[in-house]
């Protein structure tokens, strides 16, 4: 396993060296000029030309492209254009609100995801089955602006019962640890602040994990009904064992590798995609700064902020590929 781990590791380097290129790129061939973005349209061709300059700007893209690698190497992802602050301090202010939200996203996908696609599988061709599937199939087709504005539109405009943005509430006050709110609140004790940050957290939640809840609930009654057809089941059913244990211990049990495949997958996607709801909702995390910096031509925070994105998800898929070997012992990596 170790060995394993080392080649997986070993291996992640390439592909970091891939998607820096891809990123470096293709942000240079945005039309546009950071220069131009940070005096504005009254500024002289003689100060963009200075700005361009003490930017490296104007330096052979290889040239750039070496000189972003050299600080990366470094450990020095480099400053924002537009701020001038260093894009690792904003990245590790914001990275806390993205996870704490593809945390409570993908929480929530699961859990209904699965126990959807269980009792889908157990009651196959039922009532339940179908509008399940149904619901899972406009699921994955549903866009996730359109279903984030339809949930602000009917639960914050309409009914008044959720904030429509934000992670808190202006008037709660919330001693930050590790500047996820929920967590936060928990370790302090401040339950006034874990019900506003629950209410804040709810509608972006929701909407960011309707897609991955209707994939792994297709995926889990998929598995499930394969898994339902073998010897073993039904030899487990005639020894009289209950229901429940069948289902659950022996069924989903060995179901859940493909299931916990597309949960791997679905996480590492949510950390990176989460740009259009962190934007509808206003929610200050890694998407929106992402967004907010193509607007404004910063390239070195678009860069260093995609590479990250990248680790963070060849990172989980090594964790989810490790766990196969947790869940299945008849799995062997040596």
């Amino acid at each position: 396993m170790l060995n394993y781990i080392i080649r997986r590791l070993v291996m992640l380097i390439p592909v970091l060296i891939g998607v820096s290129i891809i990123a470096f790129s293709l942000m240079h061939l945005i039309p546009g000029d950071p220069a131009r973005s940070m005096l504005g349209e009254k500024a002289t061709e003689d100060q963009l030309e200075l700005l361009r300059e003490e930017l490296g700007l104007n330096d052979p893209l290889a040239v750039q492209y070496g000189r972003y690698v050299g600080k990366v190497i470094k450990g020095d992802l480099g400053e924002s254009v537009k701020s001038g602050v260093p894009i690792a301090e904003e990245l590790a202010s914001r990275l806390p609100a993205t996870f704490e939200l593809s945390i409570f996203a993908m929480g929530v996908a699961i859990v209904i995801g699965v126990l959807a696609g269980v009792i889908a599988a157990v009651k196959q061709y039922s009532w339940f089955d179908n509008i399940s599937m149904t619901g899972a199939l406009f699921g994955v087709s549903m866009p996730i602006f359109w279903l984030g504005l339809m949930l602000i539109w009917v639960f914050a405009v309409i009914l008044g019962w959720l904030p429509p943005s934000g992670r808190l509430s202006l008037d709660v006050e919330l001693e930050t640890i590790t500047n996820m709110y929920l967590l936060d609140s928990l370790l302090t004790g401040n339950w006034e602040a874990f019900a506003d940050a629950f209410k804040h957290l709810l509608m972006p939640g929701l909407a960011l994990g309707t897609i991955p809840m209707a994939i792994i609930a297709r995926m889990t009654r998929s598995s499930m009904l394969e898994v339902m057809r073998q010897d073993y089941i039904r030899t487990a059913k005639a020894k009289g064992l209950a229901k429940f244990l069948v289902i659950f211990q022996h069924a989903l049990k060995n179901a859940f590798l493909p299931v916990l495949t597309v949960i791997g997958l679905q996480f590492g996607y949510l950390l990176g995609g989460a740009v259009l709801t962190e934007t509808i909702f206003s929610w200050p995390g890694v998407g929106r700064y992402v967004y907010l910096s193509i607007l404004g031509r910063d390239y070195p925070v678009v860069q260093s902020t995609i590479l990250v994105v990248a680790t963070i998800f060849v990172i989980v898929n090594l964790i989810t590929d490790i766990l196969y070997k947790y869940i299945d012992p008849r799995i062997s990596y040596d």
